[in-house]
């Protein structure tokens, strides 16, 4: 695990290099903390990735968005489930 200070900010996150991927801290603590629809920012926010990947996750076929115009956003309670199902020993 690495600590970067932000510029200017005095803020350090943390980050964890995971395969190919730089793994950030979660944001959120449990479930609860999240809001009823998530965007791509939120969704990568409680993953502790990127921004670009979750905007990149919520364009994969099996990934649960609800499009209301030209925004897509994620219902809280199918990206828990979607979270638990493709997580070790979550039902395939």
């Amino acid at each position: 695990m690495r600590e970067s200070a932000h510029k200017g900010r005095g803020k350090t996150d943390s980050t964890e290099r995971v395969g190919k991927y730089n793994m950030k801290e979660s944001g959120y603590k449990n479930y609860d903390e999240l809001p009823l629809f998530l965007n791509a920012a939120t969704v990568a926010k409680a993953l502790g990735i990127s921004s670009s990947s979750g905007y990149e996750l919520m364009h994969e076929p099996d990934f649960p968005v609800l499009k209301i115009g030209s925004r897509l956003v994620v219902p809280k309670e199918k990206f828990v489930e979607w979270v638990l199902q493709h997580t070790q020993g979550g039902a395939d």
